[in-house]
């Protein structure tokens, strides 16, 4: 019964919205009842997909649908105004998680990529309408039409299934943001190519040009503003505060790049991108998202609302053709364009399955072009009607499509895996079996960075036999001068694991950053390997969680005490005695410094207890680990100079520090904010 009371009650407020405009609706705000409508069907209509197992997407595509059809919903320009806000906020939490740095990693992805996609898009689909004999300004409208994809669906379906920064999300997001880019100078180009622009090409050029050089100036000014202006708001501890302030530089950020041509979502996710900047980008994530989700359901509603059913069930097969078509063309031309750069055949596959539909600045664009007298395929009306019923159709395909992507690429990567492992076993048989590296009873690392480094130089410090696998040109330079064996290879790969001898190690330890790619390495060792322990490292409890689940023996956080941990836990199922973790050699972290009051603290004679004080190693950095338990995000720590306990401040809502003050009657604690260096006794309440 439990479980069929939220779709009670939605199904009960749906009914009443419907029921209200009988019954003094006039009391209330003209939009209420078309805003309960909205959300009380999304609601309904969400929880059957989700009974179903299928993504919510679908759910509130087909609410648009259903109150389009019903004319429940009789003020479009509400749903535009919150759907513009879902877009807008989507893209700033997909900021927030990617970082400047990580962009630069895929520049060439971004700019030849999506650029080759474009082109080569606009290109062919205008040549194909102008062999159909409809006019060359037309086709080329067109062509710009369909070169553009869903930023909203495609980062919204990564987002949910964990898989932005795999190969897949790489290529999505780089083809993405210069799509984004593109509509820039595309809407600024139509009117002249409609023929209605008052503009001279050289005075558009210069208009897009000051946009650029906007953004440029938006980015510069903001990454030195933005981390300051966090830092203030967090140290107020409220909630409210912090969100509103988040909020603020979305929107602002937008705002700024909106006034200079440029699309308010690409100025969201640039100001994600300077938030992910801030030691704060994780909190500022926790704080917006929800309304995030509210808002980009709102899009999507939207989306369903703009299809005429009664046209596309009136020209189902011209739609159909159309639908095809694009499906064909721009799959076709994402995925060329994928093994142009060098990606494997599933990999491209599963990019061209993701990318191949219509997007929400398509309709930014088609308007623009109406005004300007351009119709796609040169149709009025029926090009008007064809593009949206198309359009909306291809959005709803799309989560059915990444799967079947995904599935294609899971299945061309065995198969290729499979036949260069029986390769390379059978290279290996002809050669004697020889290899420059361990390949049994070692220990596997998979990853050179800070940890993967510690534990690489531990083990060849105590002749422990062990093979690091890394894509780092640099790691693999340093390990090798050390002495230590290394392969340059991508261990995220069935076939590269064969080659480190995963089935024949002792141990295998994944020591990435990246929960991706620890998640798919574990799998790939459990399925093929599964008498083989893994060790994982992890950062936070709930990827440790994440990674248990797909195989993972043991995880462990990356702090000083638990590389100790995890190398006593590595010779404990070596059966070899344990190495001491104080000699100097190799490139392992440093030891956290330790802490003590200053002499003139000591010296205080206004506290009774600055004896209770002593030199002590801070448990936790930058971070209140019950806080972090507890899924807040509070920074303002506080360090216990009696045991080293780090909590969080007086003015979180948890108060962590002086609870274990109180707890384990440990009176003195010291801030560990930067700048700040005083001490405060709870028993005499006294500042030190």
């Amino acid at each position: 019964m439990h479980q069929r009371f939220p779709l009670l009650l939605s199904s009960l407020l749906l009914a009443t919205a419907v029921a209200l405009p009988a019954y003094g609706a006039g009391e209330m705000p003209g939009f209420f009842t078309e805003v309960v409508c909205l959300l009380a069907a999304s609601a309904v209509i969400a929880y059957f997909c989700f009974r179903l197992g299928l993504v919510p997407i679908l759910g509130f595509l087909f609410t648009g649908v259903l109150l389009n059809a019903t004319g429940l919903v009789r003020n479009p320009e509400l749903v535009e105004a919150m759907a513009e806000l879902g877009v807008i906020l989507l893209l700033f939490t997909i900021g927030i998680e990617f970082s400047i740095e990580s962009l630069m990693r895929i520049r060439r992805l971004i700019f030849f990529g999506g650029g080759l996609q474009v082109a080569v898009t606009t290109a062919l689909v205008t040549g194909i309408l102008m062999l159909l004999e409809v006019g060359w300004r037309a086709s080329l409208f067109t062509g710009l039409l369909v070169s553009l994809s869903s930023t909203a669906i495609v980062l919204k379906l990564l987002e949910s299934r964990g898989e932005a920064r795999t190969e897949t999300g790489q290529i999505g997001l780089g083809m993405l943001i210069f799509q984004d880019l593109a509509v820039v100078a595309m809407v600024i180009a139509v009117p002249l190519l409609g023929g209605t622009s008052e503009e001279s090409a050289l005075e558009q050029i210069t208009s897009l040009a000051i946009a650029v050089a906007i953004i440029g100036v938006v980015l510069l000014v903001a990454r030195r503003l933005v981390p300051k202006v966090l830092e203030a708001l967090a140290r107020t501890c409220s909630q409210e505060v912090f969100l509103l302030g988040v909020i603020a530089i979305c929107l602002g950020t937008a705002l700024v790049t909106g006034l200079a041509g440029v699309s308010l979502s690409l100025g969201a996710f640039l100001a994600g991108l300077l938030v992910s900047e801030s030691r704060f980008g994780n909190q500022a994530l926790g704080e917006i998202l929800p309304l995030q989700i509210l808002f980009s359901a709102v899009f999507f509603v939207s989306v369903g609302l703009l299809l005429d059913v009664g046209f596309l069930m009136q020209n189902l097969l011209l739609v159909v053709a159309v639908v095809a078509a694009v499906l064909l063309l721009k799959g076709g031309i994402v995925a060329g364009t994928a093994r142009l750069l060098g990606y494997s055949g599933g990999t491209a596959l599963a990019a061209a399955f993701l990318l191949a539909q219509v997007g929400e600045f398509s309709f930014v664009l088609e308007r623009a072009g109406r005004e300007a007298g351009l119709y796609p395929a040169g149709m009025e009306t029926a090009g008007g009607q064809t593009f949206i019923a198309s359009t909306v159709v291809l959005m709803a395909l799309t989560p059915f499509l990444a799967q079947a992507g995904a599935a294609l690429q899971r299945r061309l990567e065995h198969r290729a895996e499979t036949q260069a492992g029986a390769a390379m076993d059978e290279a290996a048989d002809l050669a004697g079996g020889g290899h420059d590296h361990p390949s049994a009873d070692h220990v596997l690392i998979l990853g050179y960075g800070r940890s993967g480094r510690w534990l690489a130089h531990r083990l060849h410090e105590a002749d422990v036999p062990s093979l690091v696998l890394t894509l780092s040109p640099t790691g693999a330079s340093e390990a090798e001068e050390a002495g230590i064996a290394v392969i340059r290879a991508d261990y995220s790969k069935l076939s590269v694991l064969q080659e480190g001898g995963m089935q024949r190690a002792k141990l295998v330890v994944i020591a990435d950053d990246t929960l991706e790619m620890a998640e798919r390495a574990a799998s790939i060792v459990r399925a093929n390997a599964p008498d083989v322990p893994v060790l994982v490292k992890m950062v936070l409890e709930e990827d440790a969680r994440a990674i248990e689940e797909v195989g993972a023996a043991f995880t462990i956080s990356e702090d000083g005490p638990s590389h100790r941990a995890l190398l006593a836990e590595i010779h404990s199922r070596l059966g070899t005695t344990p190495l001491t973790t104080t000699s100097t050699g190799g490139a392992g972290p440093p030891p956290a410094p330790k802490v003590e009051l200053s002499t003139e603290q000591r010296r205080s004679t206004i506290c009774g207890h600055v004896e209770l004080a002593r030199a002590v190693t801070p448990e936790a950095r930058d971070i209140c680990p019950e806080c972090v338990a507890a899924g807040d995000r509070w920074v303002h720590l506080r360090l216990c100079m009696s045991c080293g306990f780090v909590g969080c401040c007086d003015s979180s809502k948890n108060q962590h520090a002086r609870r274990h003050a109180e707890s384990r009657e440990h009176p003195i604690i010291r801030s560990l904010e930067s700048g700040e260096d005083w001490a405060w006794c709870f028993i005499d309440e006294e500042l030190l």
